[in-house]
């Protein structure tokens, strides 16, 4: 892709808008970078930027930045039918997001994940088990490194001496539905969908609306391609007839043709008409019946991409989990915290509900971003000994719990560790899995997950 000379505005000044400035740059365009936070507060951001050729328009004003743009960049975070948008693209101006820019340049295969819950998990397992087969590999995307990082040693990879045709052997990449609407050529030869289920209502008109945004991953897909599905998962199961890629599943409860399935308690995978065991579900380190549909579909990626058997069951046998996931903090007078931080949404609090046989007291609550809390509500009836609610959301999910009398109120989340602490007994189980998101009293889900961490090992 030629940008050279192009004009090209960027829309957000996150992570992932630094680092398509930064490919921008390099690669010779005439940048200009906007947000709406004043430039004083963006002095982070704009360091790590050639300041020599960059023009900055911040705060009050910052869509002028679309005028005479050749091309438009937005952040994950930036409403893709903001006016202003809508204004550009009716001017013919593209306007597409970082992962999209990024793609253009990416050389190597690219392997793509979304889903509501579980694709950071299966983007990392994927990730181990290419490494552990010698690959080298990139892993980013809406989990940590933005895509266009990848893309940037992609494209400063020419010229230079050897044989690889480039830094990556493989590229794997989590895809958020804010991602996806954005896209235009973005085509992954693996595309894996893990779920879908109700989440940023806050931000779709329906559930059809939100379940469009995802199947968007296989849109470009060719018959070269796999397109990857969840056959428990009744949204998804047939998202894969959208693709013109071969279709795989995984399945915990049924044979599936090509992909994983169960086979009493051993992960199966079929590849080519060959079927092999993966491991013995005891063996998957990480806890819950949610982790082991993550391991099928990141085993099922690693042996399309040839990664021997033996490495994939040493990575499911020693793989921890990820942080702020299930995360195990402490375990102080016979109970046990755990940070489940990344639980932004009720279908995640179920599946560490269930992720536990021990009396649980639950701490939830922060930013609604319009979940249906009364899912959470027979969940609790079964497994919660008691629930201590914080932020913005206390309210409604208190409403929504109606006859579970064991409900209490902290003013943050320092109240709520220590009410928790007091509360408990040997063998329950504390755990933070908000069902919101955390914008309401954090920076995000990480800054909530440390602090509860800091709170909990600082109870003496």
């Amino acid at each position: 892709m030629d940008l050279r000379g192009a004009r090209v505005t960027v829309v957000g000044l996150a992570r992932s808008g630094v680092a398509a400035a930064r490919l921008l740059q390099t690669v010779g365009a005439q940048v200009t970078v906007a947000d709406g936070k004043e430039e004083d507060s963006l002095a982070d951001a704009l360091a790590q930027l050639d300041r020599r050729t960059l023009r900055v328009k911040a705060g009050a004003g910052y869509e002028s930045s679309l005028d005479g743009a050749e091309l438009v960049v937005i952040s994950p975070g930036v409403p893709f039918r903001l006016e202003s948008l809508q204004a550009a693209r009716r001017r013919g101006v593209p306007v597409i997001g970082e992962q999209e820019l990024a793609s253009r340049f990416v050389t190597a295969p690219l392997l793509a994940v979304t889903g509501t819950n579980g694709k950071s998990t299966t983007v990392t397992l994927v990730g181990l088990l290419l490494e552990r087969s010698g690959k080298r590999v990139f892993v980013g995307g809406n989990l940590g490194q933005p895509l266009c990082e990848a893309a940037l040693a992609s494209y400063q990879w020419k010229g230079q001496e050897g044989s690889a045709p480039g830094p990556y052997d493989y590229v794997v990449a989590e895809v958020s539905s804010f991602q996806l609407e954005t896209i235009a050529r973005f085509h992954p030869w693996v595309a894996a969908i893990l779920n879908v289920t109700t989440d940023h209502m806050d931000r779709y008109d329906s559930v059809e609306d939100y379940v469009a945004a995802k199947a968007r991953i296989f849109e470009n897909q060719t018959p070269d391609d796999f397109a990857l599905v969840n056959l428990d998962d009744a949204r998804v199961a047939g998202l894969a007839q959208r693709s013109r890629a071969r279709a795989v599943a995984f399945s915990r409860t049924q044979p599936v043709t090509e992909g994983a399935f169960l086979d009493g308690d051993r992960l199966l995978v079929t590849i080519g008409g060959r079927t092999q065991e993966v491991c013995r579900l005891e063996e998957i380190r990480i806890p819950g019946s949610h982790n082991q549909a993550n391991a099928m579909a990141a085993a099922t990626i690693g042996l399309l991409c040839g990664c021997p058997v033996d490495g994939i069951r040493d990575v499911l046998r020693t793989f921890p989990g990820l942080e702020h996931a299930l995360e195990i903090v402490r375990e102080r007078r016979g109970v046990k915290f755990v940070n489940d931080s990344k639980g932004t949404n009720v279908d995640a609090t179920l599946k560490a509900l269930e992720s536990f046989d021990a009396p649980i007291v639950l701490i939830a609550g922060g930013r609604d971003k319009g979940g249906d809390f009364a899912r959470l509500r027979e969940s609790i009836l079964r497994r919660a000994k008691r629930v201590i609610l914080i932020g913005e959301a206390a309210g409604r999910l208190r409403a929504a719990l109606s006859g579970f009398d064991r409900i209490s109120d902290a003013g943050s989340l320092h109240e709520a560790v220590e009410a928790a602490a007091r509360e408990a007994v040997p063998g329950d189980v504390v755990l933070l899995s908000p069902a919101c998101a955390s914008f309401d009293m954090f920076v995000d889900y990480r800054d909530r997950g440390q602090q509860f961490k800091e709170l909990v090992n600082a109870l003496p």
